[in-house]
């Protein structure tokens, strides 16, 4: 008998973010009911979705009107492997990772390097919701809310150098919390890195939280980049330092498979991964594919930096 996979349910089956957020309150009633009836090895779900909600945040005019993925999906669907390798595991494994206190270093070719407090950071300016279309380089797609801050607002704060041509961002990458970290998959800390003038585009954030909350673990707390144009990966989640330099940076996965994952990463339906290709995507929540968009559908955007150049040598 054929079924469907979880992420091939159509969006008007999906339960709606509100009635999800009212089982949560049951379920975690029920929970703590049976925690005092004595009964063992109780999972409660609001382990994992613990948030906190974000007060005098600002809506984005750079926000897609598209359709949302459900909170659920994009809580309990990641590529975090820090904390494993299987979509589900970030979700169960990500909890014990400790987001306060936390500081974000910003150094390099910089007139005023700082260590910031991650509150101070958040600070700067008013978080801005921006709903975004992201892609994930194994071909499916969510629509996620993010709150965040733009990466030019922190950056001008540092005063960067006439010699600074990239930024650098690196990940935290503690053993103890982080299971993954103890493998060899990849060259921990993890690394990834733009051009300055990406990271200097109003659509490149630092994101803090998404649906309104603060970020959940699994999805990069307390602190992640947001590139929507580019694929998942470049996302470089929890983040403890970021360096400003002169020359490319080399990034965890072009130092793992260099055939497969360029510096750039921008989404390009033109040109496939070696295994797959990128032509199509499917929207999670969604049965039918959809073509990939040139630059996830930012090509208006965004284009002009590319200007000259060829994609397809410079994926």
């Amino acid at each position: 008998m054929l079924t469907k996979s979880p992420y091939d349910i159509v969006a008007s089956e999906i339960t709606p973010r509100e009635t999800w957020l009212r089982r949560r309150e049951f379920l975690k009633g029920a929970a703590a009911s049976a925690l005092v009836a004595g009964l063992p090895g109780v999972f409660n779900p609001t382990t994992v979705y613990a948030a906190e909600k974000l007060s005098g945040t600002l809506k984005s005019p750079l926000s897609t009107h598209e359709t949302q993925t459900p909170y659920k999906d994009i809580t309990s669907y990641n590529n975090f492997y820090e904390f494993g390798t299987d979509k589900s595991d970030p979700a169960g494994n990500a909890q014990a990772l400790k987001t306060r206190p936390w500081t974000v270093t910003v150094e390099g070719l910089v007139k005023q390097p700082k260590t910031f407090a991650l509150d101070d950071l958040l600070k700067l300016a008013p978080l801005e919701e921006r709903i975004y279309r992201m892609r994930c380089v194994e071909g499916w797609s969510m629509v996620i809310p993010w709150l965040g801050l733009p990466l030019a607002t922190l950056l001008k704060r540092v005063e960067p150098l006439g010699s600074a041509k990239y930024v650098e961002f690196i990940s935290a990458a503690d053993p103890v919390s982080m299971p993954g970290v103890r493998s060899h998959l990849l060259d921990w800390p993890y690394r990834e890195g733009l051009r300055l003038d990406e990271a200097m585009h109003p659509l490149t954030i630092l994101a803090a939280g998404l649906y309104g909350e603060t970020l959940p673990k699994q999805n990069g707390a307390p602190l992640r980049l947001v590139v929507p144009w580019k694929y998942g990966f470049k996302g470089a989640k929890s983040i403890v330092r970021i360096r400003l330099v002169d020359r490319e940076p080399v990034t965890a996965w072009m130092k793992a498979g260099p055939g497969e994952y360029g510096f750039y990463s921008n989404v390009n339906p033109e040109v496939d991964h070696p295994r797959w290709s990128q032509a199509t995507e499917r929207r999670i929540g969604e049965f039918l594919k959809r073509k990939t968009l040139p630059f996830n559908g930012y090509a208006e955007q965004v284009a002009q930096l590319y200007a000259g150049m060829d994609l397809r040598k410079n994926f």
